[in-house]
């Protein structure tokens, strides 16, 4: 009633809604309860992290995040006032996978056994390739995760999917983090089982890992980072070239990625 006052008497909406004009205007004077005004302040700090997140965050994000920073609030509070006010995250989407196998390649041991879990730092890193689509052609980009922080401690973009793109990736998160004994896990694509990585890798004291040839769940981390940047990034924008591409794409992982104080739940699984 209150928003269409300027439109229609208050006497006339009351009869139509059936309440006394006494009774609205009473109600309309109550004070705040301590709940509405607790939901109140609540839902500020969820606009603020939902705005943080830049509107990629749902009620479970969010809910999260709100615990992480001492706030003992319940998850289907959350999402109510998040229903209540209109906000809406974003569902991660099954990724496709670019990286074709060598068939006469060597044949590496799987190291990880689908156990993404690191006691500490620089203990196991996963890696991939996704593409990223433009008006002017593709871009490709090749990443370095880290399983303890889940931060993406190497990456590089380029229009090509040669071997130099891993090779720049895992010679970043090298010179970054100067691992001793880490193991870094990847499909079977013909980049990761090329001579010229094996090299870098012994070089390096890397030890390389691959899962089974087209199974996805054996390289379950790095997929599920690459669904949430399609979900949060690739679905919500379109690209006129690949150097716009690589902004967007240095703006989400460095700017926005590995600095957020909490990572995306499906790659905790």
């Amino acid at each position: 009633m209150r928003a269409n006052q300027a439109t229609y008497p208050v006497a006339t909406m009351c009869r139509l809604l059936k309440v006394s004009v006494s009774g609205y205007y009473a109600w309309q004077d109550r004070p705040a309860s301590a709940r509405a005004l607790a939901d109140r302040a609540l839902l500020e700090r969820i606009h603020a992290i939902h705005e943080h997140s830049r509107g990629t965050y749902g009620a479970p994000r969010i809910h999260a995040e709100l615990v992480a920073q001492g706030t003992g609030v319940g998850r289907k509070r959350v999402a109510r006032l998040m229903k209540l006010a209109g906000l809406h995250g974003v569902s991660p989407r099954r990724w496709v996978v670019t990286t074709t196998p060598d068939p006469e390649a060597r044949t590496l041991p799987d190291l990880v056994q689908r156990s993404f879990h690191a006691s500490k730092p620089d203990r196991l890193w996963v890696a991939d390739i996704t593409f990223v689509p433009t008006l002017a052609g593709f871009l490709y980009l090749a990443v370095v995760l880290d399983v303890f922080s889940r931060r993406v401690v190497g990456w590089a973009m380029a229009s090509h999917l040669r071997t130099e793109l891993v090779l720049q990736a895992l010679n970043m998160a090298i010179g970054v983090r100067q691992p001793q004994r880490v193991v870094h896990h990847s499909d079977h694509g013909s980049q990761y089982t090329s001579i010229a990585f094996g090299n870098r890798c012994k070089e390096a004291g890397v030890k390389p890992s691959m899962g089974s040839v087209g199974d996805a769940y054996d390289n379950a981390m790095a997929e599920s980072f690459f669904s949430s940047l399609e979900s949060e990034l690739l679905d919500r924008t379109r690209f006129a070239n690949p150097a716009e591409g690589q902004m967007a794409l240095f703006d989400w992982i460095e700017g926005w990625y590995n600095q957020s104080s909490y990572y995306p739940t499906s790659l905790c699984h």
